[in-house]
């Protein structure tokens, strides 16, 4: 299937109108131009270092849409990543509800660290901004991320926990069955969790918990299939 999420459709306001269509059915409104550009102009301005990295942890280590120069595996702290916001809209619909990653509180967390290009950091942050900020789902923050040639600055996005999608930590026979059965126009949930879990192990990051899930999502999947 075609990936709708590019370089192109954010470019475009592809994203934007797929989620201003969608509002009469999630309520969910999504953020304008001048509010993202906005808010963004305010983040940068706070910049701590010359180099601009971004820290990927979810579709971003598959899909990250933006240029960079360079990338490397990097271990953040104090987030862990999280199948804690609700997906109502993409990999989910308000029938099937799925579940997408975040950051949330807490623990560390194993990603990939992306440098984008010198002198182009702002417009090609702003690819990544429109994605990942179009709704109110995410916080963006500066992390220090270490690598294997040391400790970068880095932009990531952690859960917003005043956003009423947010589901904290469910048990884990809740997500598998919110993976397994969501799906939406972006795809399905079960789609989201392999791409990462397959990409996570080709990059060497590891993460337990993921690769359990996805087991447990393929057995319920290859289950329900049999019934």
């Amino acid at each position: 299937m075609t990936n709708k999420i590019n370089r192109e459709s954010i470019r475009s306001g592809e994203i934007y109108r797929m989620l201003k269509q969608q509002q009469h059915v999630t309520n969910i409104r999504p953020l304008t131009d001048a509010e993202r550009a906005a808010a963004l102009a305010k983040f940068f301005t706070g910049s701590p270092a010359r180099d601009v990295w971004v820290f990927g942890y979810g579709s971003l280590i598959w899909n990250p849409a933006f240029h960079y120069s360079e990338k490397r595996t990097a271990r953040v702290w104090g987030y862990h990543r999280s199948f804690c916001l609700q997906a109502i809209l993409g990999r989910g619909s308000p029938e099937t509800p799925g579940l997408m990653l975040a950051l949330d509180r807490g623990g560390s967390c194993n990603g990939v660290a992306f440098k984008l290009p010198t002198g182009r950091q702002r417009d090609e942050l702003s690819v990544v901004w429109d994605r990942e900020m179009a709704l109110d789902s995410y916080v963006a923050v500066w992390i220090r991320a270490m690598t294997s040639e040391g400790p970068v600055k880095a932009v990531t996005f952690v859960i917003n926990r005043d956003n009423e999608r947010y589901v904290g930590k469910l048990p884990e026979s809740r997500q598998v069955e919110l993976l397994a059965t969501a799906s939406g126009y972006l795809g399905t949930s079960a789609d989201y969790l392999d791409s990462t879990v397959e990409h996570m192990r080709e990059a060497g990051i590891g993460d337990r918990q993921m690769f359990r899930l996805q087991r447990l999502v393929r057995a319920r999947l290859e289950c329900d299939a049999t019934d």
